[in-house]
């Protein structure tokens, strides 16, 4: 995996990309979306990545996580959610959260598990997606997940006891 982080001029493909894989467009250039490409050989996008932290810092809000279709299935989708995941935890984040309509058995796969989309939305009040999504009533048909963020996902090890 060769990610790179995602910067204004990859706003216009990372849209294009996540229209064709049907996810959240909106704020993507938002200043506190934190962003992060995967290209082909070619320089299309084949996956992205990302998440929002709260204001308090402690929750992180994973979004854009996505493959092209003909790509999936090869644990690209993985690596990418786990990409976000480490790296919410390394600036401080103890709790991750997402919305997800229909790719559940993905996510609790990596450890989640269904949420109230209001405790989400507590949690993560000044985050754009949350503010669009109250703002267009579309957080009232959300499935929110969530989980725990702990050092194993900073890339950090306990020590043997």
């Amino acid at each position: 995996m060769d990610l790179e982080p995602c910067r204004p001029r990859d706003i216009g493909a990372l849209t294009a990309f996540l229209e064709a894989v049907d996810l959240t467009l909106s704020g993507l250039d938002a200043p506190g979306v934190r962003l992060w490409v995967e290209r082909d050989q070619a320089g299309a996008v084949i996956g992205s990545t990302g998440y929002e932290l709260s204001g308090d810092g402690r929750h992180a809000l994973i979004r854009s996580v996505a493959v092209r279709p003909e790509t999936r299935s090869r644990g690209l989708g993985g690596a990418l959610a786990r990409f976000a995941l480490a790296r919410a935890a390394d600036e401080g984040a103890s709790r991750a959260w997402l919305f997800s309509r229909r790719s559940g058995p993905f996510w609790q796969g990596l450890g989640f598990a269904p949420a109230d989309r209001d405790e989400l939305a507590a949690a993560l009040p000044d985050t754009y997606q949350v503010q669009l999504f109250r703002r267009t009533g579309q957080l009232s048909r959300e499935i929110a997940w969530t989980r725990a963020l702990t050092r194993e996902d900073t890339g950090e090890r306990t020590a043997p006891m």
